[in-house]
Order: structure tokens, then sequence, then C-alpha cells
């Protein structure tokens, strides 16, 4: 292995959990800095390599052991680009087709590859998902796929709000939505108002 694949298989760590190389520093305790290009090569130009002690702790950080690093390194496992969106811009007409998968989204992040052909990446807002998900973290979401109760989903309002909950009861007049966090009590929203129901099949943290 060289330099150019070490720093690249830090890359590709950050990307599969929906991070940049600098959150994946601050996520390990390091400083910001610690995996930026600028840190990457020396002022006389000789390349700089990360220490191991770096790397361990960003292993840590991203629940990834040294073995799947080392697919990294050897560039096995590159993964594929998805669309990611956030959800304020979710929220805006025309931005899904009728399955709820996104149209209008040239932003992508790499991903390993579920073995599913149609899902995208959703950044999530709010704090009614925690201490499950928080604010920024990044899921996969299915669309089409079918849902039960109890199921972690992303859902859509005719209205065009959309957020991330728990399933709950569902019937022919209402679905209940329920949140993680205490603090947010359960939503029952009228089954016509809802536009769709995806469900979320990975998350970042």
């Amino acid at each position: 292995m060289d330099h150019g694949q070490i720093w690249r298989a830090i890359d590709a760590l950050a990307a599969r959990r929906g991070l940049s190389a600098s959150a994946l520093a601050r996520a390990a305790g390091l400083d910001p800095t610690t995996f930026n290009k600028s840190k990457r090569q020396a002022p006389d130009g000789k390349p700089r390599w990360p220490s191991t002690e770096s790397i361990a702790r960003a292993l840590g950080a991203a629940d990834t052991g040294w073995g799947e690093f080392a697919t990294l390194v050897s560039g096995q496992d590159s993964g594929r680009a998805i669309p990611i969106v956030g959800m304020a811009r979710a929220g805006a007409d025309g931005f899904f087709d009728d399955q709820g998968f996104p149209v209008s989204t040239e932003e992508t992040v790499r991903f390993p590859d579920l073995g599913e052909e149609r899902v995208y990446a959703l950044e999530i807002a709010g704090d009614s998902m925690e201490p499950m998900y928080r604010a920024g973290d990044i899921v996969i979401v299915q669309p089409g796929a079918s849902v039960r109760r109890g199921d972690r989903v992303v859902v859509r309002t005719r209205a065009g709000e959309v957020m991330a909950k728990v399933l709950g009861r569902r019937n022919d007049q209402s679905v209940e939505l329920v949140s993680l966090n205490p603090a947010h009590a359960p939503r029952l929203i009228a089954t016509p108002d809802i536009d769709w129901i995806a469900r979320i099949v990975w998350a970042s943290q």
C-alpha cells in the first residue's frame, strides 16, 4: 500500500458514514484538520502519513475494524454514489416521483452497495428521533419497500412535511407516527394526507 491509498481509504471511511474527513476527525476526538488534504504533504512536498493512533481512533468512531479498512485501502469496496437530500429541500413540490424517489438532485454521497437499486440518502433534521438519529445523521431510504408497525420510516405529507418516525398503528382512516424522543408526542395523521411512506434500511451512526 502507498501513501495515496491510505488517504483515499480514510476518505472512503468517512463517506461510508456520511461524513466529511473533517467531521470524521471530530467524531474521533481529533483536531478537525487531522485528515484535511493540506495535512497530507509536508511543506517540502514530501508525503505525510497519518499516524496509527489517528487511524485507530477514526475506525473506532466509524465502528469499523482493521479488516474492513484494509478492504478500503485495496480499493475493493468503494461503494456507489446515491442521491442525498436534506429534509428541508425534500418538502419542495415536484422533488419526488410517485414512488417517493428524488428526481431533481445532482448531489450524491458514496455508500456501501446495499444490494438495493432504488435507495437514496436523507440528512436528518430536528431531535424527534434522538437518541437513535441526531441532526446531521444520514439514513438510507428505500421507496416502495413494504413497511409494518415498528419500522423506522420517512414520511412525506401532501402538505410537504418530511419526517423520520417509527410507524405505529395504521388503518384506512389514519397513520400513527411515533418519535423516539419522549419530548415529542405521537402524531396521528389522516391517511389521505399521507403522500408516501418509505422504509429506512440503513443509518450512518
